[in-house]
């Protein structure tokens, strides 16, 4: 790593004007998704918006739940370098949520297909949202989710990774590697959202603390794996309560 320009050897501690920034952002993020949940209640798990306008808004939402486990990651691998630490946040960050964007698509059809199946098969809804609790706690007990979890807690040796990074997009490619490992670490969470709502704010709350704790605390795989059995035993619930999945059940004024 000493041959690379701008490279300086690591040192102890998180910047502290790098993780603010980041915490800065995701606050940002936060106060927007809840201005623009506030106009949404009632709306299908689309949040009636049209692809070109679910993408941005889902990535408003992973900034806000991401931003405070990432950040510490982030701040570490800056540090490492002399040179311009707001310009490497930003490719970083850009990096980091381009991969989420593109996580938008898939979730902007899972959560139109949620929306159809509610309005027309409330059968086939109730068995969905049995289905996508069980779906995340499996995947929550699974090796590639610990695996994923493991490259996630593993700062340092992200910096030896990254180290062998070069050229101008460095940063870019810094972000996308470290974002789709996130992802193969939350999407079992974060699919949750579609049997609950997609705006749902306290759900969104509540897994963003559980990301935290998966990351940052030292019994974070075992939090994954207590989360993962939770899961499940909502899945077996489901069954008999349709409202513990109301992203999925369709109430009367929306049946007519």
């Amino acid at each position: 790593m000493s041959g690379s320009p701008g490279l300086a050897r690591p040192r102890l501690g998180l910047p502290a004007r790098e993780v603010a920034l980041l915490l800065i952002l995701a606050a940002g993020s936060w106060a927007a998704t809840v201005t623009i949940a506030r106009g949404m209640t009632g709306m299908t798990v689309t949040m009636g918006l049209g692809l070109a306008a679910f993408v941005p808004v889902w990535t408003l939402m992973m900034a806000a739940m991401m931003f405070p486990s990432v950040a510490p990651t982030a701040a570490l691998y800056v540090k490492t370098f002399t040179d311009s630490r707001s310009a490497r946040i930003a490719g970083l960050v850009t990096g980091y949520l381009a991969v989420w964007a593109a996580a938008g698509l898939p979730a902007y059809g899972l959560a139109w297909l949620a929306g159809w199946m509610t309005g027309n098969h409330p059968g086939v809804a109730h068995a969905a949202g049995v289905a996508v609790f069980a779906v995340s706690g499996v995947y929550q007990l699974s090796w590639l989710k610990d695996r994923c979890l493991a490259h996630c807690r593993s700062p340092l040796g992200l910096l030896l990774h990254y180290g062998s990074y070069r050229g101008r997009l460095r940063d870019l490619r810094v972000g996308a590697h470290h974002g789709g490992y996130c992802l193969g670490c939350c999407w079992g969470l974060m699919v949750i959202l579609i049997a609950v709502g997609t705006m749902n704010i306290l759900a969104m709350v509540g897994l963003a603390v559980l990301v935290l704790i998966e990351k940052v605390w030292a019994y974070g795989q075992g939090a994954a794996r207590l989360a993962g059995a939770a899961a499940l035993a909502l899945a077996v619930a489901t069954i008999w309560f349709p409202w513990l999945a109301p992203g999925l059940h369709a109430v009367p004024a929306m049946m007519h």
